[in-house]
């Protein structure tokens, strides 16, 4: 629902009421939960065969001792949901999916529209009641309600669906808030009491305002009603209250469509009382601006504009198909098994990637490949049906890689589809990228990662890599390549390993491999986890060698608690509070992780402390996340939460994959941040620390002279709003307080009514499951 756009208190009210009888809402989710997020053609059949051998399974590479006991199906990886293989059916899928949402909301507007009164009672209703009352023919209905008087709208066998009950009231100014509306039947029904107050205010026409009840609010039942019943709550005066223009209308497309995204309710009540502390005297660092980072969508690139227009800093060129990209080949790279081993052209090279950055100023993160194979050519597969026979998954010649039974093929030769990448080649790259930089006049690339989720190799990219990568053969092709990079550029950045997560935080690729000890390779080096011994080998070849390979420790977080990626994730209650939790593994030493891993991750605290123990100074990156379900609040509150943890973790950089759909709830998130209001409004630079009670989260920010704070705030309760009481603590003298607020409107963030404040504080309503941007002004003591 719209917030409210101006405060209660002219000469003259409307109100806007949501009502229904059986009342039918949009209550289907804004895209579609069963669709992956870029896989191809995902009608065909193959689609699901494949997903076996593109999981990032978990389970692959676990001790089958160990984990036997774990949810064997809780491991799955989300490559299998994240191809960027160029096939054009991922396009109609995501138009699908906005599709389907337009027509929850064009479904919605179809609702029945009736009048009760225009100028006077419209066909088959009747005007009953207790208060003095006159209807003027072409008039608006006036009526005096003191002493708790009302006024009854009647229409006997009311029939039809409605989204909304809308009225124009005009009182005077001094009664304030006074006006409460309920339905009613004959019989023991019973409708909630709901008063009409400045949030529910929408819109204000001269003397005339209007306000905006959600049915879950007037009808939370969807019983079937015949009345309308408009009464004082309290004693007011004798003079006139006036009504007009008293109708049943369908929902609003806006209200709608927040409804259908998972947002839009209002809550009963004032909201529960929820206690937020901005702490200004506490030690805070600034924020790096590289934590709004995206990535590249091949197969959207050239047909997408939004990714330029959600304040995204920083853009990763990444994924699966960038181990195997030939930059001597322009849009040349292989798709994996994420879509059947085939060599494609994109339609865009890494020139096109440079160039759209910086047009939009957007710093680049450019992935390397060290796999040591690239695709020849733009028409090669690795497992062509005519050579390996029938297969599991085909498309169009290319196969699975997998006989009809299941059963992995052997791949042939690497050059089948690829030539070879030597260090060299990958230095060539940079040199040609840097004499390109010479005539831009500034640095094209600000960091290279050494390729992508090496330890899924052997899956991935089995057509070229089938054996399992140790834990040595990371360090040498790291030391190889880092060093070719760090040659060619000696100023870049560079990250790595960029691995896929929990497993291969710890354990290599080899501790998995059939018909060797379970974690042979680990308790062979030391018993040590796969990351730490990887910065601790680095840290030691820089003393050795003077060359130092790593800047940036760099990982991918996906979590595994069965919540999706991209469009991708059920949005029922329990999956939604999941998705959002599941934000905590990041930072939060106290929760255990609700998937087959079950113990904390507390992913960014374990990154710092490997890297005060094995490489002090090496930044944090991470270079792929996701929490599905882009067109539902909850994973646009997930995606807020993971922003808010990565300014108060300060880290480095951090990479969504790939980027959300135009106008979704994650879009939204990241506007929260980075554009709020339309006009540039951002989190500021220099983090504040601040807590919220459970059910809420506060993140604050303020400019380096203090005097502007930013704040979002979420609130994470799907059907209780809150009543924010901000302390700002130390910060100085509130002055100025401006209010934008989002639960799921297509539109974005609107202005809200700003609440009471003092020269300390401020206590705001939160509508359920909403993201709040409070943009205040301080004045330093």
């Amino acid at each position: 629902m719209k917030g409210a756009r101006s405060k209660t208190g002219a000469a003259v009210v409307t109100c806007a009421l949501l009502a229904g009888g059986a009342v039918a809402m949009a209550a289907e989710p804004a895209v579609s939960a069963t669709k992956k997020a870029n896989a191809p053609a995902a009608t065909k059949a193959a689609d699901s065969e494949k997903d076996s051998s593109a999981a990032k399974s978990a389970d692959a590479q676990k001790s089958s001792a160990a984990d036997s006991e774990k949810d064997s199906s809780a491991a799955k990886s989300p490559d299998a949901q994240k191809s960027s293989a160029a096939k054009p059916a991922a396009d109609s899928e995501k138009d699908s999916a906005t599709q389907k949402a337009s027509d929850t909301v064009e479904k919605t507007a179809a609702a029945t529209l009736m009048s009760l009164y225009d100028g006077g009672l419209s066909s088959g209703w009747r005007d009953i009641g207790w208060a003095p009352r006159e209807l003027p023919r072409g008039a608006p209905a006036r009526m005096r309600l003191f002493n708790y008087g009302g006024w009854i709208l009647y229409r006997p066998k009311l029939e039809g669906t409605f989204g909304a009950l809308s009225l124009r009231l005009s009182a005077p100014a001094s009664y304030g808030e006074f006006l409460e509306v309920r339905l009613d039947a004959q019989g023991a029904t019973s409708f909630p009491r709901i008063p009409i107050t400045s949030e529910l205010q929408v819109r204000k026409d001269g003397e005339w305002s209007e306000i905006l009840i959600p049915m879950e609010l007037l009808n939370p039942n969807g019983h079937a009603f015949d009345r309308v019943v408009l009464r004082a709550s309290k004693d007011v005066g004798r003079d006139w209250v006036l009504f007009d223009k008293v109708s049943l209308v369908p929902l609003p497309p806006d209200v709608a469509a927040a409804l259908a995204a998972g947002g839009g309710r209002m809550g009963k009540g004032s909201g529960r009382d929820t206690k937020l502390t901005i702490d200004c005297t506490a030690p805070g660092h600034r924020i790096s601006p590289l934590i709004y980072g995206i990535a590249l969508d091949g197969l959207r690139e050239k047909k997408d504009q939004h990714q330029y227009k959600m304040g995204a800093t920083t853009r990763r060129w990444g994924g699966n198909p960038t181990s195997r990209y030939n930059w001597k080949l322009g849009g040349a790279w292989n798709t994996a098994n994420d879509w059947y081993f085939q060599n494609v052209d994109i339609g865009l090279s890494y020139e096109d990637f440079l160039n759209a950055n910086q047009k939009h100023g957007m710093s680049s993160a450019l992935t390397v490949p060290m796999l040591g194979w690239v695709a020849k050519d733009t028409s090669s597969v690795g497992f062509p049906v005519a050579r390996f026979g029938a297969q599991k998954g085909e498309d169009n010649g290319a196969g699975s890689g997998l006989t009809r039974d299941g059963t992995a093929l052997k791949p042939s030769s690497p050059s089948q589809t690829s030539t070879e990448a030597s260090p060299e080649f990958v230095a060539e790259w940079i040199r040609a990228i840097r004499e390109r930089d010479k005539t831009r006049g500034e640095r094209g690339v600000h960091m290279y990662i050494l390729d992508n989720e090496p330890m899924l190799w052997n899956t991935t990219h089995r057509d070229v890599f089938p054996e399992p990568l140790s834990y040595d053969g990371l360090m040498s092709r790291t030391i190889a390549y880092g060093t070719a990079v760090r040659k060619a550029d000696p100023e870049a950045l560079i990250a790595g390993p960029a691995e896929w997560g929990w497993t291969n935080y710890l354990w290599s690729a080899a501790d998995f491999a059939p018909g060797r000890a379970p974690h042979s390779d680990r308790r062979a080096h030391g018993d040590v986890p796969l990351l730490a011994w990887y910065l601790r080998q680095l840290r030691d070849h820089e003393k050795q060698t003077g060359v130092r390979i790593l800047d940036v420790l760099d990982v991918h977080f996906y979590p595994q608690t069965n919540v999706g990626v991209g469009l991708e994730g059920n949005t029922d209650p329990e999956t939604n509070a999941r998705r959002i939790r599941s934000t905590r593994a990041l930072w939060d030493p106290t929760y255990k992780d609700e998937s087959w891993i079950g113990e904390p991750v507390r992913l960014l605290p374990r990154l710092k402390e490997w890297i005060a123990q094995n490489y002090p100074g090496r930044l944090i990156s991470i270079g792929e996340y996701n929490f599905g379900a882009f067109g539902h609040m909850s994973g646009g509150l997930a995606q807020a939460e993971a922003l808010g943890r990565f300014a108060q973790e300060n880290i480095y950089s951090a990479y969504f994959w790939q980027y959300p759909t135009n106008g979704s709830p994650v879009y939204w998130a990241f506007r929260a941040f980075r554009d709020f209001d339309g006009r540039g409004g951002r989190f500021q630079d220099y983090w504040v620390p601040a807590k919220a009670d459970e059910g809420a989260s506060v993140f604050a920010s303020r400019d380096e002279s203090g005097t502007k704070l930013v704040a979002v705030v979420l609130n994470l309760d799907p059907d209780q709003a809150a009543q924010a009481r901000v302390e700002l603590k130390g910060c100085g003298t509130l002055t100025g307080a401006k209010v934008m607020g989002y639960s799921g409107a297509p539109g974005g963030f609107l202005p809200q009514t700003t609440g009471t404040q003092t020269a300390g504080s401020l206590v705001q309503r939160l509508p359920p499951y909403s993201m709040t941007v409070f943009d205040l002004t301080v004045k330093k003591p």
